[in-house]
């Protein structure tokens, strides 16, 4: 019987790229899956948007694929593996490894029925998480926290760049949306990082409709990119690590197919 493949099925090359930055197999015990093969299976469902228990048979049992996603979201793998493919993009895009300005955003995402928490975003009237996402110039991930959807904006900003800001120190420009510029917001950044210099991106008011903004539209773009992963549509996970999880890998995927 001849196993089919999928689009998302990693290429030679880029089973060789990932190689190095997955975890050892074991000297003892049972002969451990091949871990490109449970990185197909959640590439296949992060592409897919399908449900665990309708993984396709030929991929490893979806109880051993789901054993590794839980290890991966709870001990940070996924997070560390997109820092290390996007110094190796940038690099080869003719960029320093570690990025010196980048963009923040945030964008209201809809929840599906499931236990974790979610709030009302009376705004954009949806019910769900918010997305705080922090890009890199060329709108690779540099960091990503979730917060229900009626949160404040800059509490969720706070938090994702209380993390960012240690991970970059060499970051000296930071721009934003106009909701999380002010005072208050730019002398907190000057606390987390003396050098750093916030600058906010407004919308003409003056111009109705699209507007294709300075800066900001390269992280409005890397928004755009997890519309092609079909589990990033909706936000089906009961645990903000584990949303978390999905989009670095959407993003680890996008990375991949670039060459480095």
């Amino acid at each position: 019987m001849k196993i089919a493949t999928y689009q998302t099925d990693l290429t030679h090359d880029q089973r060789r790229r990932l190689r190095r930055f997955l975890p050892a197999a074991q000297q003892r015990g049972c002969p451990r899956t091949a871990l490109h093969e449970v990185f197909n299976a959640i590439l296949y469902l992060v592409k897919s948007g399908g449900h665990w228990r309708l993984l396709p048979k030929n991929f490893p049992p979806w109880q051993i694929v789901y054993h590794h996603w839980r290890q991966w979201t709870r001990n940070g793998l996924l997070a560390r593996l997109s820092q290390r493919l996007r110094a190796l993009v940038r690099r080869f895009l003719g960029q320093q490894g570690q990025p010196t300005a980048a963009c923040l955003d945030r964008q209201s995402v809809r929840a599906s029925t499931h236990g974790g928490a979610v709030g009302d975003d009376a705004a954009r009237k949806t019910k769900g998480r918010q997305r705080f996402l922090l890009a890199d110039t060329v709108g690779l991930l540099l960091g990503v926290t979730l917060e229900p959807a009626n949160g404040p904006e800059r509490q969720g900003a706070r938090s994702l760049l209380a993390t960012g800001l240690a991970d970059y120190p060499p970051r000296r420009r930071l721009w934003v949306d106009g909701g999380f510029n002010g005072p208050d917001f730019a002398a907190w950044g000057q606390t987390q990082h003396p050098k750093l210099v916030g600058e906010g991106v407004k919308r003409l008011a003056e111009k109705p409709g699209f507007q294709v903004l300075p800066r900001r539209w390269v992280v409005e773009r890397t928004f755009g990119w997890r519309r092609h992963s079909l589990r990033l549509v909706r936000d089906h996970e009961p645990t903000t690590a584990s949303a978390a999880g999905w989009i670095y890998l959407a993003m680890i995927r996008l990375m991949l197919r670039r060459p480095a």
